[in-house]
């Protein structure tokens, strides 16, 4: 066991907005204590994001509980083979009833690394989704891993009506589809993997986006970032996340702070003006 203690969270002066974590799957600690926590680091809001048909609903409550909590309704790649007709209305209508606290379509998108629901239904509940945020005039997050073709091929399908946009998530792709989301408007979201060792690839897609592209995450509770990977992540951990983007970046922390917020604020709060 290492005698050496892990170093505490940084407190900036410049507030952060958590564009993506999920509350629900918190493990270590009661949502109104991280809540708490992240406060205190200066954590001024947290998205919390639904994957399943599941978890629909408990975003729903946990977004009506804690006002600066809010959310998302969308279904991962991962339970494609659980999507179902009625969940098209449910969302639309869940959207509806709380659309400023319901900010975005997701999380979304293709993940070929399991093969936890089938390709081609993926496909399929990609688009009806993206859809879907078409006609709400919603942002979208995005997942996708190992499936950068049908990924760009999709999305080009509704580059016209999608006005939004929205994040690739918790980026780990390649520079193809980057480049190619970067040009069509989109913000490209990363959390503590770039703090990772091995994970030149993400810090080579962090050197090619803009500052004014970028959106800080945590993914909590998974990827914990340096220092305290292989714990639980907690969307408190969020400042290093942005501490390091800053300084790999070469960038004074409290200005790209301050740019993260503002993007954040321009994908996820713009419409509430």
């Amino acid at each position: 066991m290492s005698k050496h203690k892990r170093r505490p969270v940084p407190v900036f002066e410049h507030p952060i907005i958590e564009t993506h974590c999920h509350l629900d799957y918190l493990q270590g600690e009661p949502v109104e204590d991280v809540v708490m926590a992240a406060e205190q680091v200066n954590i001024e809001r947290l998205i919390t994001i639904t994957v399943s048909p599941d978890n629909l609903e408990t975003v729903q409550h946990l977004v009506g509980a804690h006002p600066r909590v809010y959310g998302t309704q969308g279904i991962h790649p991962h339970q494609a083979d659980n999507w179902h007709d009625g969940l098209d209305p449910y969302i639309r209508e869940a959207m509806a009833a709380s659309p400023r606290r319901l900010l975005a379509i997701g999380e979304i998108g293709l993940d070929y690394h399991y093969d936890f629901s089938d390709p081609e239904t993926q496909k399929s509940v990609f688009r009806k989704q993206l859809q879907m945020a078409s006609e709400l005039d919603k942002p979208v997050v995005i997942h996708t891993r190992d499936a950068d073709e049908d990924t760009m091929e999709i999305l080009k399908e509704f580059e016209g009506s999608l006005k939004q946009r929205g994040v690739v998530h918790s980026y780990t792709s390649g520079e193809k589809l980057a480049r190619y989301a970067l040009e069509q408007g989109w913000y490209i979201g990363f959390n503590g993997i770039c703090t990772f060792k091995k994970a030149e690839n993400v810090r080579e897609i962090i050197d090619l986006t803009p500052a004014d592209r970028i959106l800080l995450e945590t993914d909590s509770p998974f990827l914990a970032p340096v220092p305290y990977r292989g714990k639980e992540n907690m969307p408190y951990y969020l400042p290093f996340v942005g501490e390091f983007i800053a300084q790999h970046k070469g960038l004074e922390v409290e200005e790209f702070l301050a740019q993260a917020y503002r993007n954040s604020e321009a994908v996820f709060f713009s419409q509430q003006d």
